[in-house]
């Protein structure tokens, strides 16, 4: 007898093997297909424009990689993306939308100015100090959104939404105003209202490696995206923010509370974004001073990070990593006379093309819903 089922053990790891795997082969061709497609839409495009895509690709390829120091400066702009996408990806799993990140990465960069230009004290202690007062300060203005949604029934959609239009005249107030955090030197480089600059000693730490540059911000985010990673789904908080998310019925049974967790998910969701705001200003952003136009759309791209990544902090790094080297590559374009508008069209060609496979998996599954009840009718 254990000679007969000796042979038979090694079909049924095969099939396990392979039905484990085929659909993951699957979705790795759609989506190299669908990125494909994009590229070459992309292409066509700019060849009607009466532009050459090898040259708007070739620039687009050195003002992020290739060039002298660029991979260091897009290191630097993913990180504020990469924290701003992992806030957004708690809110998510809470089901819980906050698309107000431009508003609260605004809040955030404004509390590390304040730490910094108004407050005394060793550099290293204001620098932390301010890292957490911006998270703070991100993390509280979600937060009126959480007691609106929990105390008057106002969606959080629409809350966020309207906060960031209000971030920006509270910004736009405070580097215009004396006694708050207008520039009062008369020597500053530009008559245009911003902060003073963080001083030499209240700012990230700069790496030098291989001819780049870039803030410790990116080694931040790096390391948050593991614990948020972790948190969501090995803790028992993880797990309670994601069955809030799912059935918020079910939550209540089990005795989590919707307006408690809701709250710290909407507070986390936006300190993370805060933070990216004190970590772009200490970074290096606008020179290490504050402006009402500071936050340039990150929130934004952070938001498009998380939607792109499906919720999933590790795959929301390499998600960062693209938008950021969009980003850094546009400032090549000017050099080849091709208007920075074609790497907007390049973006949303991308965009559209990482959402088909998760489209087309939601069909598949439907399908496989639909048949399956139907074969038990």
């Amino acid at each position: 007898m254990s000679e007969i089922e000796a042979p038979a053990e090694p079909p049924v790891a095969g099939r396990s093997i392979a039905g484990r795997w085929l659909p993951a082969l699957e979705m790795t061709f759609i989506y190299l297909l669908s990125i494909g497609g994009a590229l070459l839409i992309s292409a066509v495009l700019v060849s009607i424009t009466g532009n050459s895509w090898q040259t708007v690709f070739g620039a687009l390829l050195d003002g992020a990689l290739l060039g002298p120091g660029r991979w260091g400066e897009t290191l630097a702009v993913a990180a504020p993306m990469l924290l701003v996408a992992l806030g957004m990806v708690i809110g998510v799993k809470a089901g819980l939308f906050n698309i107000g990140q431009e508003g609260q990465l605004l809040m955030g960069a404004m509390a590390m100015a304040f730490v910094g230009t108004k407050l005394d004290g060793p550099g290293g202690l204001l620098l932390i100090g301010g890292l957490a007062l911006g998270m703070v300060a991100g993390g509280g203005y979600a937060a009126l959104a959480a007691v609106m949604r929990f105390r008057r029934g106002v969606p959080e959609v629409i809350s966020t939404l309207l906060l960031v239009f209000i971030a920006f005249q509270v910004v736009g107030f405070a580097v215009t105003t004396d006694w708050v955090l207008r520039d009062l030197d008369p020597g500053r480089p530009s008559r245009a209202s911003t902060s003073a600059p963080l001083p030499d000693d209240v700012r990230l730490p700069i790496v030098h490696i291989f001819g780049n540059e870039f803030p410790v911000g990116i080694i931040i985010a790096l390391i948050l995206a593991g614990i948020v990673a972790f948190m969501l789904n090995r803790t028992l908080w993880g797990f309670r923010i994601r069955v809030l998310g799912h059935n918020p019925k079910v939550a209540h049974k089990i005795g989590v509370g919707a307006s408690r967790m809701g709250t710290r998910a909407l507070f986390l969701s936006g300190g993370l974004a805060g933070l990216a705001g004190a970590v772009m200003l200490s970074g290096g952003g606008s020179a290490y001073r504050l402006s009402p136009g500071f936050s340039t759309n990150i929130g934004w791209q952070g938001l498009l990070v998380a939607l792109l990544a499906q919720s999933r902090p590790l795959v929301a790094i390499p998600m960062a990593l693209l938008f950021a080297s969009l980003r850094t590559g546009a400032g090549f374009l000017a050099a080849t006379g091709v208007e920075r508008k074609i790497v907007d069209v390049v973006q949303g060609l991308l965009v559209l093309a990482l959402l088909v496979p998760p489209a087309v998996q939601l069909i598949r599954e439907r399908r496989r819903a639909v048949a399956s009840v139907g074969e038990e009718s």
